[in-house]
């Protein structure tokens, strides 16, 4: 009974403690002073020196979740959105230039890495995204203010919706800044499972004339090459790569310019096409206008087939990770077929123990990455009408997935399957003792002779090749080609 009294007291200051956190993230620090914004909900009081405005700082009391804040390549993205949007404003005469220009500005001095500490609503926040594109107005709102020498939430001058977030909706823009944020990151994924394929292929070739036995069922099958098994591994790894290089390609298609339902409501004749042309100009991508763009804000086929490809590449290296794990146990009770490298000591209790962590924390990623996979499956098909809502934890999932294997895939490659070492003995012995070699010579002695050879190798320990030389079955010349 104490100890449970002590237990409580302890989580009743530990929740203390996570509400003054709380309170420090949403007023940044303690001591600080205040500004009024106004919103169409009335007054806010927001930290003097942040740039975000009323809007955010109403969602970040609401949306506390994960304590993530959005990743670097969305913030990217949607500044390079507001930006090419200013500049197609501009040049269809809705916005004037003063204005105009400041906005471009603002963006372009988020985009040298300043100000990144302003976008505070966290990964998962409201339906379509909406709290973290007006986020991304007001930051960028504030900065134009301040580059035309106006006090911050001066918004007559420049304001968040009327200026920044002219011609646009977070309807277009969130599902736009998904696509471009998951190409920047897919961008640096592909050249890692380059870099894995190619030390598969390496130990493939290293292993060429290790022959083992293989396995059907987890049981002894004829043998192969521990080469061919690695080649195999890069052929599956290669097909996935190729899967998911492909499903960029329904990414390149944006929504931007279809508005709140896909209609281009409220858009100037010709913004969309300059918009689109500045978007890729500046993120480097093939970007175009989905031609549909009513299906650009009700469905997310790209992103699920982006998912599902990175999902069909965690089932591989799941498999592959498995296998390593498997031909590495023991080293005496276990498979030992292959030796794993030692990147730290496997136990805290058992001195001298290596364990294939490596592989294993594959796995765990592989596990993550099959559940983010239906996190966005469900969110995907969770659309209603003319917009899917489930935006923000469709790309946090997308985006999670993706840095886990751009993160560890090298290392993995570099510190587990480049070091791994073949156990030539191990493998001969197994081939040598295994009754199911038999099957190699079943063509010569029919079947029923071979199961019965098969059984007696069980039986009496002797191998297939000295049972069948003893009984005069074959000459020992015969028993070599075949089994070698």
């Amino acid at each position: 009974m104490d100890e449970s009294r002590g237990f409580l007291k302890t989580f009743a200051v530990l929740k203390i403690f996570e509400k003054r956190m709380n309170i420090r993230k949403i007023n940044s620090r303690v001591g600080v002073k205040f500004r009024t914004d106004k919103d169409s909900l009335g007054e806010v009081q927001i930290p003097s020196d942040s740039y975000y405005g009323a809007f955010t700082a109403r969602a970040i009391k609401q949306y506390h979740v994960t304590g993530q804040r959005a990743h670097p390549y969305l913030i990217m993205a949607y500044v390079m959105i507001k930006r090419s949007s200013a500049l197609a404003n501009i040049r269809t005469g809705v916005l004037d230039k003063k204005r105009g220009n400041a906005i471009v500005r603002a963006c372009d001095q988020i985009l040298t890495g300043k100000h990144l500490d302003h976008f505070v609503v966290e990964a998962i926040n409201s339906g379509a995204g909406t709290a973290f594109n007006m986020n991304t107005n007001e930051v960028i709102a504030n900065i134009a203010l301040e580059i035309s020498g106006k006090r911050k939430g001066n918004y007559e001058v420049i304001h968040p919706n009327d200026h920044v977030n002219m011609s646009q909706s977070s309807n277009d823009t969130f599902p736009t800044a998904m696509h471009v944020a998951i190409l920047f990151n897919v961008k640096q994924v592909i050249p890692v499972l380059d870099e894995l394929i190619k030390t598969l292929i390496k130990k493939a070739k290293e292993f060429s004339d290790y022959r083992k036995i293989g396995r059907t069922h987890l049981m002894d099958a004829l043998p192969v090459s521990l080469g061919s098994e690695f080649a195999a591994y890069a052929t599956a790894i290669a097909k996935v790569r190729d899967a998911i290089f492909n499903a960029k390609k329904e990414l390149e298609y944006i929504a931007l310019g279809g508005t709140a339902v896909g209609t281009g409501a409220n858009t100037p004749k010709g913004y969309r096409s300059i918009a689109i042309f500045e978007l890729s100009k500046i993120s480097k991508l093939p970007l175009k206008p989905q031609q549909d763009m009513q299906f650009a804000l009700q469905s997310r086929f790209a992103v699920a087939n982006m998912s599902s490809g990175l999902r069909n590449l965690a089932l591989e290296l799941g498999r592959i990770s498995n296998d390593i794990r498997l031909m590495a146990s023991g080293p005496v009770s276990g498979l030992s077929e292959i030796g794993i490298p030692a990147v730290h000591a496997g136990s805290s209790i058992m001195p001298g123990k290596i364990n294939p962590s490596l592989a294993e924390c594959m796995n765990m990623i592989c596990f993550d990455i099959i559940g983010n996979d239906s996190t966005v499956a469900f969110a995907s098909q969770a659309g209603q009408f003319e917009l899917n809502v489930m935006l923000p934890v469709m790309l946090k999932a997308v985006l999670d997935s993706m840095d886990m294997l751009r993160n560890f895939v090298p290392i993995y490659s570099k510190n587990l399957i480049d070091g791994l070492t073949a156990n030539r003995e191990k493998l001969r012995q197994y081939i040598e003792n295994t009754p199911v070699i038999v099957t190699l010579l079943s063509p010569k002695l029919g079947y029923q002779v071979s199961a019965g050879l098969y059984k007696e190798s069980l039986k009496t320990g002797k191998t297939i090749r000295q049972l069948v030389i003893s009984k005069g079955l074959m000459s020992e010349k015969e028993v070599k080609v075949l089994l070698g």
